[in-house]
């Protein structure tokens, strides 16, 4: 009788028919939808309207204001508290971070609830700020995404090199700029990666803010709930296409700055 020998490239057989059935499928339905009309016929029409209609073109622009506003938002609030967490000696630090990573844990839709009645008291009638509101609502939402990387970076930052550069003469302010600022680059990276992207569609928090302005996601779903499967499909592609494209430039960035730090060391 023979014995059954297990191979470990065995164990990539559900990973692969996960992704053809979850991953690939649905990209090569979107892709036909993207360059057909509704007769099924194949056409450059929903390609070329993209690029034509001011309404998407608006609303592509509106999108990446709001997501660069809201990593700026998030890297500044995020750094600074990061840093403390990770430099500093205070035994419960961890439930300090644990705080900052808590509210994840709370259901979306109450959290956005919440935020929209404290904003109601602070600003009145909230659907006359809608972008303020949006950075608010998104700084509240992936402010954990920042940090989480941020602190981790910092942490595995040698001390050997900061006590090195203080010894040479530098101050305080110096050894994080020459020395911190730079070998935490990759979390930084991270960070902005979490936060940037998922932002820049993420239009629950405009809807549960009665925001009435459009970002990439909810011009997607609304023609999508018009039934106008075809653009909506090649407006899926293409800013698939822009992720992928912001994606590989901040992973050779990083890793560009990865080699650069390993030359000096």
């Amino acid at each position: 009788m023979k014995k059954f020998r297990f191979n470990r490239s065995q164990l990539c057989i559900p990973y692969a028919i996960f992704l053809i059935f979850f991953v690939i499928a649905p990209l090569i339905v979107i892709v036909y939808y993207a360059f057909t009309n509704g007769q099924g016929q194949f056409t450059f029409n929903n390609f070329t309207g993209f690029f034509t209609n001011p309404n998407i073109l608006g609303t592509l622009l509106y999108s990446f204001a709001l997501a660069i506003v809201t990593t700026l938002v998030c890297l500044i609030i995020a750094y600074p508290t990061a840093y403390i967490l990770a430099r500093s000696n205070f035994k419960k630090k961890y439930v300090l971070l644990l705080l900052f990573i808590l509210p994840m844990w709370i259901n979306f839709t109450l959290r956005i609830t919440a935020l929209k009645e404290i904003l109601s008291v602070l600003e009145g009638n909230i659907s006359e700020y809608p972008f303020l509101n949006s950075v608010i609502g998104m700084t509240f939402d992936f402010l954990p995404f920042m940090i989480l990387p941020l602190y981790t970076s910092l942490l595995k930052l040698d001390k050997n090199l900061l006590e090195a550069a203080s010894d040479l003469g530098a101050n305080r302010f110096t050894v994080f700029l020459r020395v911190t600022l730079p070998l935490s680059v990759p979390g930084i990276i991270s960070g902005i990666t979490m936060v940037l992207l998922p932002s820049m569609t993420n239009y629950v928090v405009l809807d549960m803010l009665y925001n009435s302005t459009y970002i990439m996601g909810s011009l997607i779903g609304s023609y999508f709930s018009a039934y106008d499967w075809n653009n909506g499909s090649m407006i899926s592609l293409i800013l698939l296409i822009i992720i992928f494209i912001v994606t590989l430039a901040t992973n050779r960035f990083s890793d560009k700055d990865a080699n650069n730090r390993g030359a000096v060391l």
